[in-house]
């Protein structure tokens, strides 16, 4: 899944970005109001970490424009947003959430905390409340990054898993190939022209060649019956 961080401060973007590499996020960063308003713009991301002390001015009104934009399909006004911010007072907390954050932390903060805050609003972005995906025999665990068959654990690569997720978490609704990109890949990935078809080739031999159809000329969907 794809994260956009708007952090000033380097060495916490590049520790930050690293860490969440490691989990299997796809990490874009930007450290302005302008550079992070031009990304939502341009990219669909699935949570935004914002950081209120930018170098051109305050983070919050990132999140204004965002909650308030109505007239295109980017930035989509309901992206998730996690306040990250060294304004420790009760009153700054209050302000960002009544702003539109859907959570807020606090400098320093912990990683594995960030982390399950950013599945749980990914969780309540999709409407659900389990933190397991199912859809018929399959199981996909996002925090264990882990995936059964008929409860049969599935060795799956880093980007296999990220083509199933991102599928699952919209069916049945059809994903294009630009769109499994966006979700896997940041600006500077080095992408194959044919990197998803090989992904869904792989999980077809893994889980089942009916697992994942293809939809001619539009995409992927998930084709796996429920089970009784």
């Amino acid at each position: 899944m794809r994260v956009l961080v708007v952090e000033d401060d380097a060495g916490i973007a590049v520790g930050l970005g690293a860490n969440l590499r490691q989990q299997g996020w796809a990490v874009d960063c930007v450290d302005s109001v302008a550079q992070a308003w031009s990304a939502l713009c341009a990219e669909p991301f699935d949570v935004v970490l914002l950081d209120l002390g930018l170098r051109d001015g305050d983070g919050g009104e990132v999140l204004r424009r965002l909650r308030q934009n109505t007239g295109s399909r980017l930035p989509a006004p309901a992206t998730p947003v996690l306040i990250m911010t060294a304004r420790d007072q009760v009153a700054s907390r209050i302000a960002g959430l009544d702003m539109g954050a859907d959570d807020y932390v606090t400098k320093p903060f912990d990683m594995a905390e960030l982390a399950a805050r950013m599945r749980a609003l990914r969780r309540r972005a999709e409407g659900r409340a389990q933190p397991l995906l199912r859809h018929g025999p399959l199981a996909i665990d996002p925090a264990a990054r882990s995936v059964t068959l008929d409860g049969v654990p599935v060795e799956l690569s880093g980007r296999e898993f990220g083509v199933l997720l991102a599928l699952l978490e919209v069916s049945p609704r059809v994903l294009s190939r630009q769109q499994i990109e966006a979700k896997l890949y940041s600006w500077d990935s080095v992408l194959g022209s044919n990197a998803v078809e090989v992904h869904v080739h792989h999980l077809r031999k893994k889980l089942g060649e009916n697992t994942i159809r293809t939809m001619r000329g539009v995409g992927y969907f998930m084709a796996i019956k429920d089970t009784p």
